[in-house]
């Protein structure tokens, strides 16, 4: 018997510290599906995704005064799936400028992001809405986890 699919999603703020909240809803969220032997894996991709949104949508000072920034943050939304064989990650932001994978020099800081995504999951893309912003996503098969 096959189970029919599952999602669980999170609204977070576009701030730095939502990257370490949102791996942690998913550690937790694996575990309620006993997907633990996953973890690592889908922290890492989530980690990847919702930095992107930060970087590209939210505020990126570590330390801000969170009491001006009532009305002024962008949201995140991260919506994680459960399918018969795979497990989708969706990231959801503001923004309507696809990510670009790029090859990072050895003395760049960041741009190996995606392709460390492309590298652990079973495929990734994006979609621009005409609703505005942009969903990117990546999948990974439930079998490869570990």
């Amino acid at each position: 018997m096959t189970q029919p699919p599952r999602s669980n999603c999170m609204l977070m703020p576009a701030l730095p510290r939502t990257v370490g909240q949102a791996r942690s809803y998913t550690r937790w969220l694996l575990g309620t599906w006993r997907l633990e032997a996953m973890a690592d894996t889908v922290e890492l991709l989530v980690s990847e995704l919702v930095t992107n949104a930060v970087t590209k949508t939210g505020i990126t000072d570590e330390d801000p005064d969170y009491s001006c920034l009532i009305g002024k943050v962008n949201p995140i939304y991260l919506c994680v799936s459960r399918r018969v064989e795979t497990l989708l990650i969706e990231v959801w932001d503001v923004s309507s400028t696809p990510p670009l994978k790029r090859t990072a020099a050895k003395a760049d800081e960041g741009g190996r992001g995606l392709a460390l995504v492309e590298s652990l999951s079973k495929g990734w893309g994006s979609v621009v809405l005409e609703t505005g912003g942009k969903i990117v996503w990546c999948e990974c098969l439930i079998e490869d986890a570990g």
